[in-house]
């Protein structure tokens, strides 16, 4: 039996930025935080495998179970569309992991399905 086909809308909605500017105000300045919102709207999409995002961002794979990945699940198996991730880059060299500002549990879900499929992203750098 072949997997459903992943569905991605062509850009974030207002509410993945709303959550992405409320993670960001917790760990940058306000006038960053808002700044990287900005900067959101402009860039380009890009795309990146589950797997790599988990290893840059240094965040571990949620569970299955977890409420908000297997609603993201459903979405997949139904077809529904689901939003680019919001990042902002890491930096190695200075011990700085990618940021997932927005579409964790997005790329958890990813992950379950095909760890290698592409996910729709839009990466700035602090």
């Amino acid at each position: 039996m072949s997997k459903q086909k992943l569905v991605w809308k062509k850009k974030p909605e207002a509410d993945d930025f709303e959550g992405a500017l409320n993670f960001l105000l917790l760990i940058y300045p306000d006038a960053k935080a808002r700044r990287l919102l900005r900067s959101f709207h402009k860039a380009k999409t890009v795309e990146r495998a589950a797997k790599d995002l988990l290893r840059a961002a240094n965040l571990p794979l949620l569970p299955r179970e977890n409420p908000h990945v297997e609603e993201d699940l459903t979405r997949i198996h139904k077809g529904k569309g689901l939003a680019p991730a919001l990042l902002v880059r890491g930096d190695m060299t200075q011990g700085v992991p990618l940021v997932v500002a927005d579409g964790y549990h997005r790329i958890c879900a990813i992950w379950y399905y095909d760890e290698s499929a592409p996910i729709p992203c839009r990466m700035v750098s602090a």
